[in-house]
């Protein structure tokens, strides 16, 4: 569950990083950054790198991946689901995926491998 929870924060993260920053391939379809502020996307993408962060930290993980699941699933269905019926169809895989696997860890919690449980924490 660790290695999952990791991957998945990672990869979140990155989302948010590229988005706010520029960098690794900048914000999806524009290869730049989000102007500050801008609904929804400045905000998705600081949930992207703060809840992928805490995600990937094990820090927060259950309420981190809900914030997280939330996100994406409004992405989906505020972005995406108006173009097709289907993710696959309408581009929204990612945020299809990442909101089941942000309300998979919701459940599961962070596993053995993070700080909650390095520093004793219960979460």
């Amino acid at each position: 569950m660790s290695a999952f929870r990791i991957v998945v924060g990672l990869l979140f993260a990155c989302h948010g990083i590229a988005s706010l920053f520029g960098v690794l391939g900048g914000a999806a379809g524009t290869g730049g950054t989000i102007e500050a502020g801008t609904w929804p996307g400045w905000y998705a993408a600081a949930i992207q790198l703060v809840g992928g962060g805490l995600v990937l930290l094990g820090v927060g993980t259950r309420t981190a991946a809900l914030v997280s699941s939330g996100s994406m699933a409004y992405a989906y269905f505020d972005v995406h689901q108006s173009m097709a019926l289907w993710p696959i169809q309408n581009g929204g895989e990612a945020s299809a995926m990442f909101s089941w696997a942000f309300l998979l860890l919701v459940f599961t919690g962070p596993g053995a491998l993070s700080l909650d449980r390095l520093f004793g924490r219960k979460n």
